[in-house]
């Protein structure tokens, strides 16, 4: 027996006719006519006594009917369930999201999002490094990138600006440098998973600029690397997303005007652009509209904010 056969048969009951039935499954009697025999051969047993007038069940056709009739209703509600996933956000959402950025600047958008969907769910990692996501059972992760993997579909939310900065006593006691290749003479700390590690790279009023600049620390987080900087230890070249209230207040002075490092882009990945779960459409959709057309820490402070 087949579920399409077992549903037949179903409706046949409930509407005592095979025309009935046929009508509401907006198929042919002869095709209703066809699952109903296909049934009975396959177990060997009459199912229903026919006349011209009605049809009813036999004994082996009503024990079978209240099985049939629970796993139909099963199937109708497997399926109703899975359209509305579909339609409506509702569910868990497993994302990953880089740790400075998520916990700087996604983690206090979540609760907007649940309120606007109160049927969904977020389960969020926030981990750097590499994400596979259908490995890692993700629906959706923020990637900081040159280009998201093939396969995955993905929307960039803004590019990934770094700011060559120190902190005020660090410039007063060491000088700014006011070119690339000053930062030679200046102690660099150094983010170990970047990609780029002690190779700088500038874009600027003389075209490209390429550095390889050396220090005595080197970290594989850029948020502590931030915490050396304020401290006064040395330059980083760290993302604006994780310096730019620093810039701001005060607390760090940026360096080499004119010149910009931007090596990669902040995108929205998602596994597959068929079938998108409306969980995940209103996730990446909250997101591009967060951070389009200017991220929020490039806005003055109160808009940000709002």
């Amino acid at each position: 027996m087949d579920l399409r056969g077992m549903e037949v048969f179903v409706r046949v009951v409930q509407e005592k006719s095979f025309s009935a039935a046929a009508e509401r499954l907006r198929v042919s009697k002869s095709v209703v006519s066809k699952h109903v025999r296909r049934m009975e051969t396959s177990l060997g047993v009459r199912l229903l006594n026919r006349t011209t007038r009605c049809v009813s069940l036999t004994e082996a056709g009503t024990s079978l009917y209240e099985q049939c009739a629970r796993i139909v209703a099963a199937a109708e509600e497997a399926e109703a369930s899975a359209r509305s996933l579909h339609r409506e956000a509702r569910g868990t959402l497993r994302a990953s999201v880089p740790v400075a950025l998520g916990v700087l600047h996604v983690a206090g958008l979540l609760p907007r999002l649940l309120a606007e969907h109160p049927a969904l769910a977020l389960d969020l990692t926030f981990a750097d490094g590499a994400v596979h996501l259908v490995d890692d059972g993700l629906d959706a992760a923020i990637l900081i990138t040159d280009e998201p993997a093939g396969g995955w579909v993905a929307r960039k939310l803004c590019s990934n600006v770094r700011q060559v900065c120190a902190a005020p006593a660090y410039f007063r006691r060491c000088g700014v440098p006011d070119h690339p290749i000053d930062l030679k003479a200046h102690n660099c700390l150094v983010h170990t998973v970047s990609g780029a590690e002690r190779d700088w790279s500038f874009s600027g009023p003389e075209g490209e600029a390429r550095v390889v600049v050396s220090g005595n620390l080197r970290l594989d987080n850029e948020n502590a690397i931030r915490h050396a900087v304020l401290a006064g230890y040395g330059i980083g070249l760290l993302p604006r997303y994780l310096v730019g209230a620093d810039l701001e207040a005060g607390r760090l002075h940026s360096a080499l005007t004119g010149w910009q490092s931007t090596d990669k882009g902040i995108y929205i990945a998602y596994p597959s652009n068929r079938h998108v779960p409306a969980k995940v459409r209103v996730f990446v959709d909250f997101l591009v509209d967060h951070f389009a057309p200017v991220p929020p820490w490039d806005r003055p402070s109160s808009e940000a904010e709002a």
